[in-house]
C-alpha cells in the first residue's frame, strides 16, 4: 500500500527537482501536442472553411479512439516493433512510431482542403487520433515505470509534471498552431492552415529528439510475471497445439490485466472505479470542445484566443498544477478529488457569465484563468489516482483502460456539445450551466465507495 507522509513544504516541493520529473515533463509534453492537431486547430480549420458548429462538433468523435485504445493496449506491453525496439527500446520504439505516422499525416493535410474533401481530412484526422492515442498508451507506461512502486509521493509529483507537460504540449502548440495561421492569413497566404500544419511537423521532430534522452528501465521483471501468467492459462488449456499457444498468449495478454483489477479491487468497487472514471470529466469535455467555437462568436480573433486561453491559460495551468500535485501528496488524493469536481463544476459557471455580457477582455481572461486551475487541479488528481490503481505488471494495459474509459466520458458524449448548443439555439450561458451539473453524478459515485477504495491517505 502507498502511503503518504506529513512533511514540511520545502520538503515536498523539492520532490519536483528530481531529474525524473524533466523526463516524465517531456513525456507530458508529447502526449497532449496531438490533441491541438485535432482540437482546437482542425476546429477552426473547419469553421474557417464555413463548415457548421455541428459538422464540427461531431467531427470531434474521431477522439473516441481515446476511449477504445485499451483494446489494443496488451499488444503494446507484448509486441516489439522491428528495427526500433532494438536500437531505442520497447516504449521508445512505440512513440517514435506513432511521431512519424502523426508527422505523415500534417504532411497530407497539408495538400488538402476541408470544403473539396472533407472525408479525407476527418479521416486524416481519425489516423492522428488513432497514432497519438497508441503512443499515449507507452508514454503513460513509460511514465509510471519512471518511479518505483514505493515512491507515493514522487507517484503524485510525477503526475503533476505529466499535467504540466501535456498542459505544455497543448498550450504552447496552440499558441504555435493559432499564431502562425494568423500571421501567415494577414500576409495574404491562402492555405494559411496547410502551412501551418508543416510548421507544426518541425516540434514533432524536436520531441524525438528529446526523447532519446529518456531511458527505459529494466523489463525482466516484468516479463517474468507475464511468463508466470501465461504458464496459469496455459495449464487449464490441455494438450500443446498451435491453437493453445494462441489461446495462452490472448489470455495472458487480454485476461490478465482485467482478471487482476477486479481481483484487487472486488467486483462491486471495480466498476464503482471505472463508472466514476468515465463520468468524472464529462462537464470540462462538454465545455472544452466548443469553448473555441464559443471564444469566436462572440468576437474574439485567433491572437486573442492564443494570448488569454493559451499562452496565460498554460502559465496558469503550470503553476496550479504544481500546487495541485502538493495538495494531492499532503492530503490524500480523494480529498484532493472531491474538492477538484466542485472547483471544476464553480468556474463553468464564469462562462455563462461571459456569455450574458458584452465582449470583455477582462472577463474572457478570468473565466480561462479559473478554468485552467480547475482543469490543472483535476488532472493531476485524477491521473494520480488511476496511476496508484495500476498493476506494475501491467502498467500499459491498466492504465489505458482507466484513461480510456475516462476519455470516453469526454468524448463520445462530449461529440454532441455542438447539436447541444444549437438545440438551445445558440444559448452559450445556459450551455454552461449544464456542463457545470454534469460532474455530480460522479462525485456520489466517488462518495459512496470512498472508505472502500485501496488508498492510504496519510
Amino acid at each position: 500500500m502507498i502511503e503518504f507522509k506529513k512533511q514540511s513544504f520545502s520538503e515536498t516541493f523539492s520532490i519536483y527537482f528530481d531529474k525524473r520529473m524533466l523526463k516524465i515533463l517531456l513525456l507530458g509534453a508529447i502526449s497532449g501536442f496531438p490533441w491541438v492537431l485535432i482540437g482546437s486547430s482542425l476546429s477552426l480549420w473547419l469553421k474557417e472553411d464555413g463548415l457548421s458548429r455541428s459538422t464540427i462538433g461531431w467531427a470531434g468523435l474521431i477522439f473516441g479512439v481515446y476511449a477504445f485504445n485499451y483494446l489494443w493496449a496488451p499488444l503494446i506491453d507484448r509486441i516489439q516493433i522491428p528495427f526500433l525496439t532494438k536500437k531505442i527500446g520497447h516504449r521508445r520504439g512505440w512513440i517514435v512510431l506513432m511521431q512519424v505516422t502523426i508527422l505523415f499525416s500534417l504532411v497530407l493535410w497539408s495538400i488538402t482542403s476541408p470544403t473539396e474533401n472533407l472525408n479525407f481530412v476527418i479521416t486524416i484526422g481519425l489516423i492522428i487520433a488513432i497514432a497519438s492515442a497508441t503512443q499515449d498508451i507507452t508514454v503513460d507506461a513509460l511514465r509510471i515505470e519512471q518511479i518505483s512502486e514505493n515512491e507515493g509521493k514522487s507517484m503524485a509529483a510525477g503526475a503533476a509534471m505529466a499535467v504540466v507537460g501535456w498542459w505544455s504540449g497543448y498550450k504552447l502548440g496552440g499558441v504555435l498552431s493559432l499564431f502562425s495561421a494568423e500571421f501567415l492569413q494577414n500576409r495574404g497566404v491562402e492555405n494559411y492552415w496547410q502551412i501551418t500544419f508543416l510548421i507544426l511537423g518541425i516540434l514533432i521532430i524536436l520531441m524525438n529528439i528529446g526523447l532519446m534522452f529518456i531511458n527505459e528501465i529494466d523489463v525482466t521483471n516484468r516479463q517474468s510475471k507475464q511468463k508466470e501468467n501465461d504458464k496459469f492459462f496455459s495449464d487449464q488449456l490441455g494438450n500443446e497445439n498451435l491453437l493453445k499457444k494462441f489461446l495462452t498468449w490472448i489470455g495472458g495478454t487480454i485476461g490478465s490485466p482485467i482478471i487482476s483489477f477486479f481481483k484487487k479491487n472486488g467486483f462491486s468497487i471495480a466498476v464503482g472505479i471505472l463508472s466514476f472514471v468515465f463520468l468524472f470529466k464529462v462537464g470540462e469535455a462538454f465545455l472544452g470542445r466548443m469553448s473555441i467555437i464559443f471564444y469566436k462568436e462572440i468576437g474574439f480573433s485567433k491572437s486573442d484566443i492564443a494570448i488569454y486561453s493559451k499562452t496565460l491559460g498554460w502559465i496558469t495551468t503550470v503553476i496550479f498544477t504544481l500546487l495541485g500535485g502538493l495538495f494531492v501528496i499532503r492530503s490524500g488524493v480523494l480529498k484532493a478529488m472531491f474538492l477538484a469536481g466542485i472547483i471544476m463544476a464553480s468556474t463553468n459557471l464564469l462562462f455563462s457569465v461571459l456569455a450574458w455580457n458584452e465582449k470583455s477582455e477582462i472577463l474572457f481572461a478570468i473565466a480561462v484563468v479559473f478554468d485552467d486551475i480547475a482543469a490543472a487541479f483535476a488532472t493531476v488528481a485524477f491521473v494520480a489516482f488511476i496511476s496508484l490503481l495500476v498493476d506494475r505488471t501491467y502498467t500499459a494495459t491498466q492504465y489505458a483502460l482507466l484513461a480510456s474509459i475516462g476519455t470516453a466520458g469526454r468524448t463520445t458524449l462530449a461529440s454532441s456539445s455542438g447539436a447541444l448548443v444549437d438545440w438551445l439555439n445558440g444559448d452559450w450561458g445556459t450551455f454552461f450551466i449544464l456542463t457545470a451539473l454534469m460532474v455530480i453524478p460522479s462525485l456520489i459515485i466517488l462518495w459512496i465507495m470512498r472508505n472502500k477504495l485501496q488508498l492510504s491517505e496519510k
